[in-house]
């Protein structure tokens, strides 16, 4: 890149045969190099240089460097400005500009947990045993996936903070190793699937469902090709979100769901394939949202299909920020692979109860996903930056607050009204609809502070609050296992499931509550401590 000002100049006379016309060309540089003993003058950027002589000053003057140094200058304030934007506002102002920010990317979230639930809706019409058996399958398929939730946070924090140096290279070279991390895991997960999926599935449907294993498996199996696809998928769409780009995963994720509900369609109602049929229309499904997505970053300049074996300064790097963050995310994926766990042993019944209504549940929870990505992008310049304003900061989770109370309160009544009042679309079976409007209340209680929970959590994951989180996470977890375990054994059923997944919410909630409150917390603290500051500048 051209770095010019008028700070310093240094003219070379060039050789010419009229002694009385000496005629010198300027290079302007922002610091004086210690020695210059030869330049070589750069070609033309735009084709065409243009050569100013006069008789006094002499000078050849690129004016092509100038143009270009103005048009970089004006970037850099427009992108301050846009930077600046969101902190700066008063609070309704802050609350439309996160919607606005957060509106295309809540459609990032749902497709996933929407491809599994469309899966369920189409099963469900047609066999029970093939819905209770989605069950077990869809926790290998999706619950296992937020293992490598490490891959997203990475790549949308390193490639936010290269892009704030403006180091485009830095991106390129983190989008390489992060895309050979998230392939090397794909493909591991497809061995893992293949040689450990039978097992895993006796273990979850237990030896009173063993009827449910070859089933199960065979969705898996299918869905399991895709892996790699889905975790490249991953790092392209946080590399956008990094980007401030919402809209190219979006429109990938809407097609790939289009995908999915018409070959659910076709290949379980009318080619009777069963769930054979819908793992096929979801598998393919996500291979083509990766490939839409990789191609929308091609298209902002970088190469999406380059991928570098990462060193040992990137991976400590990496593990710096994904160690804590896998903590919490195995500590999700572990309680509600115990919650099917749990509704298994209770028979088939109850498992496809069960596995409508937390899908359902999972589709709701990650319309709250944006506002911890608000938190993660826009928290860390009023914490840490030049403009640091803990008042500012606490404005703006005050504004992410209030959206999450509003959202939460909708997501609770339109996430129960349809289990309640439209039962038939996931299944025509009686029983099974007695067992879904059981959990109704928890399931309300549970989903409308779920927004809420994630904007606390973003604000610590910006604020690098990670050993907290982790160590709370963990804590939330060993409670309601150990709870969940009771729960089972004494025979409450699939209501003391639902109500030990209400206590895990709220003690989440209050939890990440009373610490961003806390006088020492990340949001009062004046004087950032020394390891804070360490663990920022390691990121």
């Amino acid at each position: 890149m051209h770095t010019h000002s008028l700070l310093h100049s240094f003219h070379f006379p060039l050789p010419t045969k009229n002694p009385t016309f000496s005629p010198h060309f300027s290079i302007h540089l922002k610091k004086p190099p210690p020695s210059l003993p030869r330049y070589t003058f750069p070609p033309p950027r735009s084709g065409i240089v243009k050569l100013n002589c006069t008789s006094s000053g002499h000078e050849l003057v690129d004016e092509t460097d100038i143009a270009a140094d103005s048009l970089f200058v004006k970037q850099e304030e427009d992108e301050e400005i846009s930077k600046e934007g969101l902190e700066n506002q008063s609070l309704w102002q802050q609350v439309k500009e996160i919607v606005m920010f957060t509106a295309p990317a809540t459609g990032l979230w749902i497709c996933g947990p929407l491809m599994s639930l469309i899966d369920t809706a189409v099963i469900g019409q047609g066999s029970s045993l093939e819905l209770a058996a989605l069950g077990p399958g869809t926790v290998l398929c999706d619950n296992l996936s937020y293992v490598f939730m490490f891959l997203s946070i990475s790549t949308s924090n390193l490639v936010a903070t290269s892009l704030a140096k403006q180091d485009k290279n830095e991106v390129q070279h983190q989008l390489s190793v992060l895309l050979f991390i998230g392939l090397a895991c794909g493909f591991s997960m497809i061995l893992f699937t293949k040689f450990f999926g039978i097992s895993i599935l006796t273990a979850f449907t237990g030896s009173n469902n063993s009827h449910l294993v070859p089933v199960a498996n065979k969705y898996v199996q299918i869905r399991g090709l895709a892996w790699p696809a889905i975790l490249i998928g991953w790092v392209a769409q946080s590399a956008s979100l990094g980007m401030k780009d919402p809209w190219g995963p979006l429109k990938a994720l809407a097609a790939a769901s289009a995908v999915n509900g018409f070959g659910d369609i076709v290949l379980c109602r009318f080619l009777d394939y069963g769930i054979a049929g819908a793992a096929w229309a979801t598998m393919v499904s996500q291979v083509i949202a990766a490939y839409m997505m990789i191609d929308s970053l091609n298209k902002k300049g970088y190469n999406a299909f380059s991928i570098s074996i990462p060193s040992h300064a990137d991976l400590m790097t990496i593990f710096g920020l994904a160690a804590p963050v896998f903590v919490v995310m195995m500590s999700k994926v572990a309680f509600y692979s115990l919650l099917v766990y749990c509704a298994t042993s209770m028979g088939t019944l109850s498992l496809a109860a069960h596995q409508v209504m937390i899908q359902a549940f999972m589709t709701c929870t990650v319309w709250g996903e944006p506002l911890s990505q608000t938190a993660q992008s826009f928290m860390p310049e009023l914490m840490y930056g030049s403009n640091r304003s803990l008042a500012r900061a606490r404005m703006l989770l005050k504004s992410l607050v209030i959206i999450g109370s509003i959202l939460g309160l909708f997501l609770a009544i339109g996430g129960t009204s349809v289990p309640w009042l439209f039962p038939n679309i996931f299944t025509p079976d009686q029983k099974i609809i007695h067992e879904m409007h059981r959990v109704l209340i928890p399931f309300f209680m549970a989903l409308v502070a779920t927004p809420c929970i994630l904007s606390f959590e973003g604000t610590l994951l910006a604020g690098r609050d990670l050993k907290f989180l982790s160590l709370s996470m963990s804590g939330c977890f060993s409670i309601g296992a150990l709870t969940l375990l009771v729960v089972n054994s004494r025979g409450y059923g699939l209501l003391g499931c639902w109500c030990t997944l209400l206590g895990f919410q709220w003690a989440r909630f209050f939890l990440s509550l009373q610490r961003l409150l806390s006088p020492n917390g990340i949001l009062f603290a004046e004087n950032p401590t020394p390891s804070q500051l360490q663990k920022l500048k390691a990121t």
